[in-house]
């Protein structure tokens, strides 16, 4: 029996590390020293992190001191979300409004919601229109009626299941305003969009490795100077005193790496995948008329730029379930998700998809395509190939799902 091509579109989830980034982790995992201890291999491990450091800062826009590392996005994330609270609040109990959007990542989301239950925060849900876009507007009046009693504000940069880049400038501009701190999960932007932290006016933003072609389990809260954080861990005051914890210089090197190799190529291989990704949309339409694309047009754009990921597709199939497209799909060789990776297994509707106002039923038939450094012309073909005999099965098992006498089962 021969075994089908592997076809890799889950690029969003993780990305295979580069190999430059590969040599240097190797390289620094064969030298000894804690980044923290005053010896010579210390002092050689420190310099490794500072020149990295740099590096990240230079790559997107940030001061070397602005660059706190961390143990991946989540990480970030949770430090952004709990330190500001907590910070914001000192002296200010009636700081207790969280601010984030209905499409933000579990990683902001679950933190957020965290505070209400554990230390008395309110969350208000910033609404979206249905391509996953902010509504400003919103985000105004609850600031203009609010605006004393909220900590902060969190909005993605853009979406990690349908793409959709969202008016940062805009937002920032509202927050300021009325003296609101705002962070942003950039994780699925840096590399393909033009990520500038200092031009954005944002606060705080998350960054994350492998999202890039580094390691996992290395990423970075990028925080203004002056912004006051309260710790979340506690140990040796690392990192401003503010994120505690050995450093990892074989990671943070690799890091370094990856995200100038991402930067510098970005513009070509941004215009690469938009082009891929425009084929495999023109493609689903034609050959699965009834699969729905979700998030902007593909050609839709912002005051400053694309409306959509470049390297993004996501798309509902009616009467469908999305794991079993997926199931399908791999069998057939062609990797994918049916959105967020954090959330895979879980037999619920996309958050994402019912903030944007999708059906329940509609929004279970979702499948992301996302695509990356390795991805060809050979992965969208092969994707097309499969993808209406494997649609066309999904929807029988579908209906037959339905009938109350029938065993509901993964077609196969």
């Amino acid at each position: 029996m021969t075994t089908p091509p592997r076809v890799y579109l889950d690029h969003a989830a993780t990305t295979p590390m580069s190999r430059a980034a590969i040599e240097a982790y190797a390289e620094q995992m064969a030298v000894v020293g804690n980044p923290s201890s005053l010896h010579a291999a210390g002092r050689a491990a420190r310099r490794v992190v500072e020149e990295a450091r740099e590096s990240v800062a230079a790559a997107i826009g940030a001061r070397p001191s602005e660059v706190i590392f961390t143990a991946g996005g989540t990480e970030a994330d949770n430090l952004a979300i709990k330190g500001l609270f907590w910070a914001r609040r000192t002296g200010h109990p009636e700081r207790r409004r969280v601010v984030v959007s209905g499409v933000e990542h579990h990683a902001v989301l679950d933190p957020a919601f965290w505070l209400a239950e554990h230390a008395g925060a309110e969350i208000v849900l910033l609404p979206v229109d249905r391509d996953g876009l902010v509504d400003v507007d919103a985000l105004r009046a609850e600031l203009d009626e609010n605006g004393d009693q909220v900590a902060l504000v969190s909005v993605m940069w853009a979406n990690n299941e349908v793409g959709t880049v969202q008016p940062l400038r805009r937002i920032v501009q509202v927050a300021h305003a009325v003296g609101v701190p705002v962070h942003a999960d950039a994780v699925q932007a840096v590399g393909h969009l033009p990520v500038d932290f200092a031009a954005s006016g944002l606060d705080a933003m998350t960054v994350s490795a492998h999202k890039l072609g580094g390691p996992v389990s290395v990423g970075a809260l990028v925080a203004g100077r002056g912004l006051a954080i309260t710790p979340v861990l506690h140990g040796g005051g690392q990192e401003r005193s503010v994120r505690s914890g050995t450093l990892d210089a074989p990671g943070v090197r690799a890091f370094a790496v990856a995200l100038d190799e991402a930067v510098a190529a970005r513009e070509a291989e941004s215009a690469r995948v938009a082009a891929l990704r425009d084929a495999l949309v023109a493609g689903v339409r034609e050959r699965v008329p009834s699969a729905v694309l979700r998030g902007p047009e593909v050609d839709a754009m912002l005051d400053d730029g694309p409306a959509r990921l470049p390297a993004n597709a996501h798309f509902t199939f009616p009467g469908c379930e999305g794991d079993s497209l997926l199931y399908l799909l791999d069998s057939a060789g062609v990797q994918c998700s049916t959105g967020s990776a954090c959330q895979a297994g879980v037999p619920q509707p996309s958050h994402v998809l019912v903030a944007m106002g999708v059906d329940e039923v509609d929004a279970r038939g979702a499948l992301r395509f996302s695509l990356g450094r390795t991805t060809t012309e050979a992965d969208v073909d092969r994707l097309l190939e499969v993808l209406p005999q494997i649609v066309a099965r999904a929807s029988r098992a579908g209906l037959a799902s339905a009938r109350p006498d029938a065993t509901r089962a993964v077609a196969g």
